[in-house]
């Protein structure tokens, strides 16, 4: 999974906070001042600083457009937002946009158990998500073998004590994005 998403960019990215008026720590006159967008990419989970166009404002959970061609909402893209610089309501607002993402792709990451494969000859990938250890990563194995996971209900039917998938997948997010883990499966670095 790690790898085919790496070639492509964020087309989409969800608004977490906009800031009309810019950073208030920001020591740049107000007239000079540019309105601030902070928002999350909805395929690799990358933090984005952005700007809006001249006169748009943006709702909390707003998806905006932001690849190569035409945007309507985004003037342009700054950069990677570092977790330190989140303000506290895009910090609030990020368990629930992710939460909202992984519902809405749940194909993609049930994908991601029927497809997981080893990291090393001791460790498997699936062994990476919180509340996962080598006998759920067996019986999941054994159980894909028998016959593909079609949604995290099958999931959790199939797979016996299996933590809920959601939130096992919600948790692996945030703790990449806040960078407490090694390796990424879902979040680009």
């Amino acid at each position: 999974m790690e790898a085919q998403d790496k070639k492509t960019k964020e087309e989409y990215a969800i608004v977490l906070d906009f800031l009309p008026h810019g950073y208030p720590f920001d020591k740049t006159p107000a007239h000079r001042k540019t309105a601030i967008v902070q928002a999350l990419g909805k395929t690799r989970f990358v933090l984005l600083e952005l700007v809006p166009k001249k006169d748009t404002y943006l709702q909390p959970y707003e998806e905006v457009y932001i690849g190569e061609g035409k945007r309507d909402k985004i003037h342009h893209i700054i950069g990677k937002l570092p977790i330190n610089k989140l303000t506290p309501t895009a910090k609030s607002e990020l368990e629930f946009v992710i939460a909202d993402i992984v519902a809405k792709e749940e194909a993609k990451f049930v994908a991601f158990f029927n497809n997981a494969g080893p990291l090393t000859m001791r460790m498997h990938s699936l062994e990476l998500l919180p509340g996962l250890g080598k006998k759920h990563m067996w019986e999941i194995l054994e159980k894909r073998d028998e016959q593909q996971f079609t949604s995290f209900e099958d999931l959790k039917k199939r797979v016996k004590l299996m933590p809920d998938p959601k939130k096992v997948i919600l948790k692996r997010i945030l703790a990449e994005i806040l960078g407490k883990e090694k390796h990424h499966i879902f979040v680009e670095r």
